[in-house]
Formats: C-alpha cells, structure tokens, sequence
C-alpha cells in the first residue's frame, strides 16, 4: 500500500482520536466477531473479519475498503479468527466445534481438525509461531502445534466457559477470562497459567462478580486490562500477583452481555473500547478520563482496533454485520 509505505522506515507517531469515516464495509449477513489487521507491517492494509455468518473475510481497508477474499470452511459461526504472524494464513474457529488454518492466497485448509466443544476463543503463541491455545464452551484449554496437528497440553480449569485468551509478555504465562462466576464466589473470573507446565499460577485475580470478555495487553507497560460486565474495564499488573489497580477505572461505556473489546492504541496512550449503544470510546490510559467518544454504529460495537503503522487509522465492526473504517 502506498499510504503505508512513508510510514514503515519511521517511528509511530502519537496517536491521534479518529474524527471521520473513510470506508463503511458491509458485506457480511450476521453479526462480526472479531477483525485483525495484518500483522505484517508491510501488509497491514489488509483487514481480517470473521462473523456469525459462518464466514472470514479478508479486505483492502486502507487503500480501497474493498473485500479481497471470503472463506467459507465452517459450517456455523466463525467466533475467532487470528492472522499467523507470517500473514499468509489465517487461523479459525467456531460454533462448528472445528479448527481450520486457511492459505490466504489459495484458500486451502492447511491443518483442520474436530474439538468436542464450541470455540470461542484462540491465540497465537507470541514467539513460538507453530503453537496456539484454544478455549471454548468447555472446562478445558487447550495448547496444539500445527505441525504435528495434535494437541500439546491441556489446562484444566473447572470452568463452563473460556471467553478470551491472552498471553503474557514472552508467552511463559497466560490469562484466560472465564464465565464461572458464582453468587458466592467470584474466583476464577480470571486465571493465570504456566504455559510450559500447564499449572494455574493464580485464580484470585479478580474478585467483583462479573465476567469479563476480554482482555488486552499493554505495549510498553507490564500491565493489563479485562473488559467486564460491569460497563468499566479494570487495569491489572502483568506480573505476579496480578494486583488489580483500584485507583484507575475506565467507565462510560456500555457491554450489557456483548463480547465488547478493548485495545491499547500503539503507542500506549490510549485506551479504546466498542460499546452496546454503538458508540466507540477513547479513554487516556494515564488519567482513564474519556477523550473522546464516536458514534460509530447503530448495533452493538464489539471492537475498535487502531492500525498498527498509521497512527489515527481505526477499524470497527459491528452486531449488525458492518465493518468501519475511520481516521
């Protein structure tokens, strides 16, 4: 793309709050779950979006907004879609209870393979790029290796649900998120794990009785934040004991059972997030006062995710099948 190329050789520049719309993209027919931009700097103006419609789609949304590819290998909802870190496949999975990792350019399953439960959510190992964690409608995780096909480790965590994954800096630990919160007891939201052992470090994270959605990670600071049910997102240590930070709440927005995500812009500054009203805020992750707020969709906003080389460019999609485009 020749709008990113003036931007590879140098730093990020500060980010910038997107004020106006560049492309509105709506080809899907259900609601989108998840987009990514590439990971490849050089190819980071393709989008990737998957949705309930059972499809992934991959798009020009920088030059063009066009639609570029659509895949159709699951038979239900695609709820996760994770770009490889060399960007020439994509990973998948579904309500169809199957794993695929798609040839971007050809469009054949490379590795597939059947889980016994529904997956809502995957992640690539951040330095081990043959290996990811599956979780899903199921009290197990799940590590697997492409190469081999098979599955590597298995963390047990008494649990109904895994609603996200995240991995730790250098990818010796991760978190899940899980939906195991009782009336009596709200271990468990958030669980820390050894990922070469396979032991749980931590389940006493995070103690208010609501779940949380999703989880992101900070680029420079050892921190993280989990988006929860209670319409603020909470800011945490990254290392242990994960110490919640009490003094900073991010609050404004609205989740109301939606799997709304939430993002740190690249330099670190900013902390976005989607809401169920439509609306996209920006919150300053120093003083988590609200920047800025977009009214972005009419449907639920599930993520808003800033470009990783051009510092105001900012995707967003919708309950409603819309992907968005703002700078």
């Amino acid at each position: 793309s020749e709008l990113i190329k003036p931007y590879l050789g140098s730093k990020y520049k500060v980010t910038e709050v997107p004020k106006s719309l560049i492309f509105y993209m709506s080809k899907h027919s259900g609601p989108v779950n998840e987009i990514q931009w590439c990971p490849v700097r050089e190819q980071s103006h393709v989008l990737l979006s998957a949705s309930m419609d059972k499809t992934i789609k991959v798009w020009d949304a920088v030059d063009t907004g066009c639609c570029l590819k659509t895949y159709s290998c699951h038979s239900c909802a695609v709820r996760a879609a994770q770009w490889s870190s060399c960007g020439r496949r994509i990973l998948s999975g579904g309500f169809d209870s199957t794993l695929h990792l798609t040839d971007v350019e050809t469009g054949k399953q490379i590795f597939s393979s059947k889980t016994e439960f529904r997956i809502s959510a995957l992640k690539f190992h951040p330095t081990e790029s043959n290996i990811f964690i599956c979780g899903g409608f199921s009290p197990e995780v799940k590590a697997w290796d492409i190469r081999t096909s098979k599955v590597l480790r298995v963390y047990k965590a008494a649990v109904q649900q895994t609603l996200d994954i995240l991995f730790l800096p250098e990818g010796r630990e991760f978190l899940t998120s899980t939906d195991a919160v009782s009336r009596d007891s709200a271990d468990r939201t958030i669980i820390a794990w050894d990922f070469q052992s396979a032991a749980k470090i931590s389940n006493q994270i995070f103690h208010e009785r609501y779940t949380c959605p999703s989880l992101t990670l900070h680029p420079k600071e050892s921190v993280f934040v989990a988006q929860t049910n209670g319409n603020y997102m909470a800011l945490f240590s990254a290392q242990r004991p994960y110490r919640i930070n009490k003094k900073k709440r991010y609050e404004g927005h609205k989740v109301e059972g939606f799997a709304v995500g939430c993002e740190f812009s690249p330099d670190g500054t900013l902390l976005v997030t989607g809401s169920s009203d439509g609306k996209v805020f920006f919150y300053s992750y120093h003083t988590s006062r609200i920047v800025r707020t977009l009214s972005a969709h009419k449907e639920a906003c599930v993520s808003a995710i800033f470009h990783p080389v051009l510092p105001s460019l900012l995707a967003t999609c919708d309950w409603a099948g819309e992907i968005k485009i703002w700078q």
